[in-house]
């Protein structure tokens, strides 16, 4: 029981952190539909794993109805994941979610068809997905990774890294350690598609700069 609370807790002020707006663990308890349908959620877990698959399912429902909020019950979470506002969400059976991660609104963990077994993403430790984004896939999203608002994922994100646009592109970080999902950060997104653009932009005037020189020069 005592290691219930704690995770509870845990969870309540990981919502603390994030967002805020957030007053005091009372009103998150009370009111913030994340937190319900994570609770809903680990109840139909249990049910799950023990193959009460109907009534597991029913829970799942119950929950999406109350807070809009759909997460299968064979869906694995970890600890103080916070789904922020959450509307639209959906976690599909086979995915899994690391700790310390935070979704907003409109997410979408989903398949990419009929397929069997793992069909779902796993999602690592400290990972941002932004609103509206949608990654399908049974690959491996990884730690400290950040999913910008919008973006559709169909291929694996390495840690540290951003995925940008539709498809996705990767954004490397150059190897250095990054902290989305903590600095609740899914505006400043860094695309490395633009900055190439901007380079080339770059050497195109440089060399107009540069042919206009040598026509002015006398012969």
């Amino acid at each position: 029981m005592a290691k219930h609370v704690t995770r509870l807790g845990g969870l309540l002020a990981a919502y603390q952190r994030r967002d805020p707006a957030a007053r005091s663990k009372l009103e998150v308890f009370l009111l913030y539909p994340g937190v319900h349908a994570i609770l809903w959620h680990r109840v139909a877990h249990w049910l799950y794993l023990r193959r009460r698959y109907f009534l597991a399912r029913w829970i799942s429902q119950h929950a999406r109805k109350k807070t809009g909020i759909e997460i299968h019950p064979g869906a694995t979470i970890g600890r103080r994941l916070v789904i922020d506002h959450g509307m639209g969400v959906v976690i599909g059976e086979t995915t899994e979610i690391g700790d310390d991660c935070l979704l907003y609104q409109g997410v979408t963990l989903g398949g990419t068809g009929k397929d069997q077994g793992k069909r779902h993403p796993t999602i690592g430790n400290n990972v941002l997905i932004g609103s509206g984004a949608r990654v399908l896939g049974p690959f491996t999203v990884g730690d400290n990774a950040r999913i910008a608002a919008g973006a559709v994922v169909l291929s694996a994100v390495p840690p540290n890294c951003t995925a940008v646009g539709v498809p996705a592109r990767i954004a490397r970080m150059n190897g250095k350690p990054v902290y989305y999902a903590g600095d609740v950060d899914q505006i400043h997104v860094h695309d490395p598609i633009m900055e190439e653009l901007e380079a080339l932009r770059r050497q195109v005037e440089e060399l107009e700069h540069s042919l206009t020189d040598t026509r002015r020069r006398p012969a």
